[in-house]
């Protein structure tokens, strides 16, 4: 399953089928579909990524981390700390 926010990735809001979600722009495995959850943003929501180098993760003035492909460096969206699925965990 292909996943960058900037291209579409809304369409995967309700999937939930098990898989592995990777960068439509290199292939770069970003996130298991173990670690997707529902959220009331438009988008997916994911607590965690698959490997430690998925992503790499910028800050920005306003408080998240913007987040690209820890390959490519293709723009996926942002990380909000402190707001998954159970305490203590961010969403990407």
């Amino acid at each position: 399953m292909s996943y960058c926010s900037f291209s579409g990735g809304e369409e995967y809001k309700h999937h939930f089928q098990p898989g592995i979600y990777v960068c439509s722009e290199c292939g770069h495995e970003l996130f298991s579909s173990t670690s997707k959850f529902e959220h009331s943003t438009p988008w997916p929501a994911f607590s965690q990524t698959i490997h430690e180098d998925s992503v790499s993760k910028h800050p920005e003035a306003w408080g998240p981390l913007k987040v690209c492909c820890g390959k490519c460096g293709s723009g996926l969206g942002h990380e909000f700390l402190y707001d998954g699925p159970r305490e203590g965990l961010s969403r990407f």
